[in-house]
């Protein structure tokens, strides 16, 4: 699939271990690189999870190996089928595909249990009734390290009181089971952590079965284990939970091969957010539209907005796989979105704006049609015809009654201008309304100029501006996008995101003028906009109504090194 989308898979420290642990004398010698992405499915796809999505397909794919697909779904409280669906769909449309290696994680519930129940019987695990605030006051710190008063509990009273946990005789927060393993640990995580808790909540897929949930940094080496995973790739916060990691998966009596983890850094973008929780509070108390309005940072609201996989993809490729944290420009994404749009979409005209342009020296009741490219980089693309006649519309910013210095558009006696494909025109004057407002700008055409060049070759001054037949025009909505956040660290410690939010982060222009035909234009389609930009027709788009995103402006402020 990186071939199909001319992605170039780069070389990364992850790829320098794998090629270590395959080779001749590596720990996984002559076996298929396996890997897995294990979202957890409380909420939608971000971008920040293409990164992972990248390197745990993409590894995949540059060893021929495979890929699973893990719904991490060990706590039930904010889980949903919804989620399940809707990561499936991102996933399949950034391209990449899990075939029949597709899980739960919750499939392993009996299994895990079984494997707690066997920590306990070696002395490895005990039920423990401290609260977690009461365990953080005993547990201590690096140098005086403390112990629960339940450490050295009975194994046969644990058993018994883990098995009545799961039977459902006691309330949450009564009971945790926790793992014996080193209180004098340097690394926290390695000082008896908890790795089950009672949690009466319906469950989306076990449904009331069970009343006690594992812990992820007990589920997780798990369920890599049980798969067969060779190489658990995951982010930097898991590097300190690595050594319990390796813990579980090698005093468990699993009969296969233990994984190996290693980290990279998460992605961060300016001017965004990507925690759940937070998200989550931008949709439920209705900042936006929902987890797919085109400001967010969901995959759903990328593609809603008009992003396309190979963009998404490049942009991951390009950014690499580091080992410490950065935040990448939210403008070198729109770059990457830019360069594949620039070679992919068709060109069209609309006027976002509109005022009325009247050629007045053009026969009236008279129209032509002009023959137009659709892509100047693809000529395979072929051409259109596009409409012509007395009465146009253009855009209000490309007319000033009194220009300023060196306005080269229209005004009154002012230099000619090209029509796009058409004529050479020359603005004569306008005309308002009581208020003072053009409503009107009147032109001469010269007959002799057909595709906009003058037939004695002379110098044209004035700039070349799109225009639409009025006679055939469609009325159209335009929904302008920026930042969803005016601080380009909205996420950054002591801020509250929400007053970092952007007032003007979305624009809409209902009197909009665009080609005829756009009407019936699919949310898959991407146009450029002459002069103004890329755009896709929203899900809200009907031939009725039809309503367009702007996914990127033409204008880059991004310069790649």
């Amino acid at each position: 699939m990186a071939e199909e989308l001319n992605v170039p898979m780069s070389q990364n420290f992850i790829h320098d271990f794998i090629d270590e642990d395959i080779a001749q004398g590596g720990q996984y010698e002559g076996m298929t690189v396996h890997t897995r992405f294990p979202p957890e499915p409380n909420g939608y796809l971000h971008i920040g999870h293409c990164k992972a999505l990248n390197i745990d397909f993409g590894t995949a794919e540059k060893y021929g190996g495979m890929c699973n697909l893990r719904m991490d779904d060990t706590n039930p409280t904010k889980e949903d089928v919804e989620y399940v669906e809707a990561i499936q769909e991102d996933i399949h449309w950034l391209g990449f595909d899990w075939d029949d290696r597709f899980y739960y994680a919750s499939d392993y519930f009996d299994k895990m249990y079984e494997f707690a129940v066997e920590l306990i019987k070696k002395g490895l695990a005990y039920v423990c009734e401290l609260t977690p605030e009461q365990f953080k006051e005993y547990r201590g710190d690096t140098s005086t390290p403390a112990r629960s008063p339940w450490r050295d509990r009975p194994i046969e009273e644990s058993l018994d009181l883990f098995q009545r946990m799961k039977n459902g005789e006691f309330p949450e927060g009564k009971y945790t089971l926790r793992a014996r393993i080193d209180l004098t640990s340097g690394n926290f995580n390695m000082r008896d952590p908890v790795i089950y808790r009672i949690n009466h909540a319906h469950h989306h897929r076990q449904g009331d079965k069970w009343c006690i949930y594992p812990m992820y940094d007990f589920a997780h080496p798990l369920e890599d284990a049980l798969e067969g995973i060779t190489h658990s790739l995951c982010s930097l916060e898991f590097e300190d939970h690595r050594p319990l990691y390796d813990w579980v998966v090698s005093n468990v009596s699993i009969p296969y091969h233990k994984p190996r983890q290693i980290e990279f850094a998460r992605l961060g973008i300016d001017h965004t957010v990507m925690s759940k929780r937070k998200l989550r509070k931008l949709v439920e108390e209705g900042y936006v539209s929902g987890w797919d309005d085109p400001r967010m940072p969901t995959l759903c609201g990328l593609r809603r907005r008009g992003y396309t996989p190979k963009a998404i993809r490049n942009f991951c490729e390009r950014i690499g796989v580091a080992k410490s944290a950065n935040t990448i420009e939210y403008a070198f994404l729109e770059y990457c979105l830019r360069e594949d749009l620039n070679e992919t979409a068709r060109r069209v005209m609309a006027v976002l704006r509109p005022v009325r342009l009247t050629i007045t020296n053009y026969p009236e009741g008279q129209s032509e049609q002009f023959e137009v490219e659709n892509n100047p980089n693809r000529p395979e693309d072929g051409t259109r015809m596009v409409s012509f006649s007395r009465d146009l519309w253009v855009e209000a910013e490309d007319f000033m009654e009194v220009p300023v210095p060196k306005y080269k558009r229209l005004y009154p006696d002012g230099p000619e201008c090209r029509l796009k494909g058409a004529y050479l025109i020359k603005c004569t004057g306008c005309v308002k309304d009581a208020d003072g407002n053009v409503t009107e700008i009147l032109a001469e055409y010269d007959p002799d100029s057909k595709g906009g060049n003058p037939a004695d070759g002379r110098k044209v001054k004035g700039a070349t501006i799109h225009w639409v037949d009025a006679a055939t025009a469609v009325d159209a909505e335009i929904r302008l996008y920026d930042n969803l956040f005016d601080d380009p660290e909205p996420d950054a410690a002591g801020k509250d995101f929400i007053q970092c939010l952007n007032p003007h982060s979305l624009e809409i222009l209902p009197h909009a003028k665009v080609e005829a035909g756009l009407e019936s234009a699919k949310p898959t389609e991407r146009f450029q906009f002459l002069r103004q930009g890329y755009f896709c027709p929203d899900k809200d788009s009907t031939p009725e109504h039809p309503v367009f995103n702007r996914a990127v402006s033409l204008k880059d402020s991004f310069k790649p090194q």
